[in-house]
């Protein structure tokens, strides 16, 4: 069976972990979060996930029994069918049939704070860690090997406007608008000439569905997160023109949000929550761990694919499927080294600058004052306090540098986008 544990490895869950006591957590973090009165208001939530490598920390957490141990045995991680499915789940709040948090792409909370997305309702919501960095690919059908389409896409803008010319324009796929993934594939067609909003067609498909819509051939690119790109190439459908991580080394992806109501009334269950996620990013970091994590993550009730889908990618072995493979690559999913759970405002600032760029939010959008108000990284803070590790020296990691030599400075955002020729301003 695909998904037979590793030998040496014990399959255990919560049940587990359920022996220790919230005394006993409390015991172990006497000056933190858990001090006598001071541990979580109650003892669980309801937490959504889409069906994506990058939603193992949360996965984890459930089944080694980190909530558990941070006194929140009753958190539930309920899958969801796409983003929208997540947006609307986050809407009702768990009170209303609902989920309190999820694992979600960054700028989604951006959005609904800024009541985009939300047809109108201003949704106030808070992230509280980065979930992982790297990790996502763009793939494109086996047509476009022909003009050699990889992390430059120059060869695709001739293509394209073939097709459009055609009446057949390009449909290229992601799974939010506004999120990463359309972010990360706009990107990628702006620096080879090619206006997204103009001479292709972007389209919203579910991660799970990107597979079949490219065996189908009603679409003819997309951009998602593994394991979909993998599966793509193990199935000779297509193949990844670039990993993400070549577009933006270490970029932030996912993250681990909350609605705000929910952390203003449980304060501590949120520091708790994001303790646990962050052990389980610890666990999942470690490469010796990366077989025993996918056995679990790609269950039927969790990912639901093969572990032949999703293993080789999480440990550096990379077929491209066009001839190119890598192997011990550095352009591998990471849960903790290298930052990766600390929720840089920086980061949050690009994401909401390039929304600003295409049209999602409004150019007069105050940027940093709105990251200010959902990026919780105090929160993130204390829960590495509680943890004993140590917590970056800043809110902000400085310039990033892109692959086609741009850099953003995060003290200028503006001169970001003046520097772009392609955008689109609300």
């Amino acid at each position: 069976m695909a998904n037979d544990t590793p030998k040496g490895f014990t399959r255990r869950t919560a049940i587990t972990a359920a022996a220790a006591t919230v005394a006993a957590v409390r015991a172990a973090f006497p000056g933190g979060a858990f001090a006598a009165g001071k541990g979580p208001e109650v003892s669980g939530a309801r937490l959504g996930f889409i069906a994506l490598t990058d939603a193992s920390p949360l996965i984890i957490a459930k089944e080694r029994g980190f909530f558990t141990k941070h006194g929140m045995p009753d958190v539930e991680v309920l899958k969801q069918a796409s983003w929208g499915a997540t947006r609307d789940n986050l809407v009702l709040g768990s009170g209303g049939g609902g989920i309190d948090g999820a694992h979600i792409l960054s700028p989604m909370p951006y959005q609904f704070s800024a009541g985009v997305a939300t047809n109108g309702k201003i949704l106030p919501m808070n992230i509280l860690a980065r979930l992982n960095i790297n990790g996502q690919g763009i793939s494109v059908g086996n047509d476009l090997k022909s003009v050699k389409v990889g992390l430059d896409a120059r060869g695709a803008k001739a293509r394209f406007a073939q097709l459009k010319a055609a009446g057949n324009i390009a449909k290229i796929a992601m799974t939010f608008r506004g999120g990463t993934h359309d972010l990360w594939i706009r990107y990628w067609l702006a620096a080879a000439g090619i206006n997204p909003d103009v001479d292709v067609s972007t389209i919203v498909i579910p991660p799970p569905q990107m597979v079949a819509n490219m065996k189908s051939g009603t679409q003819d690119a997309f951009c998602v997160g593994e394991p979909w790109n993998g599966q793509l190439v193990n199935q000779k459908v297509g193949y990844t023109a670039c990993l993400t991580s070549e577009i933006w080394m270490n970029h932030p992806e996912k993250a681990f949000a909350m609605r705000a109501e929910w952390v203003d009334k449980h304060p501590n269950a949120a520091r708790a929550l994001t303790a646990a996620i962050m052990e389980a990013q610890m666990w999942c970091d470690q490469m010796s761990n990366r077989p025993a994590m996918c056995s679990v993550v790609s269950g039927r009730q969790w990912i639901n694919v093969p572990m032949g889908d999703i293993l080789p990618r999480l440990q550096g072995t990379i077929n491209y499927g066009d001839g190119r493979t890598a192997q011990g690559s550095p352009h591998i999913m990471k849960f903790w080294r290298d930052n990766a759970s600390f929720p840089f405002k920086s980061h949050d600032l690009w994401f909401v600058t390039e929304d600003v760029r295409w049209g999602v939010l409004p150019a007069k959008t105050s940027k940093s004052a709105l990251v200010n108000k959902v990026n919780r990284s105090d929160i993130w803070r204390a829960a590495a306090a509680d943890l004993g590790v140590k917590a970056p020296a800043s809110d902000s990691r400085g310039p990033e540098k892109f692959f086609d030599g741009k850099v953003f400075d995060p003290g200028n955002p503006n001169a970001w986008l003046a520097a772009q020729p392609i955008k689109k301003l609300a």
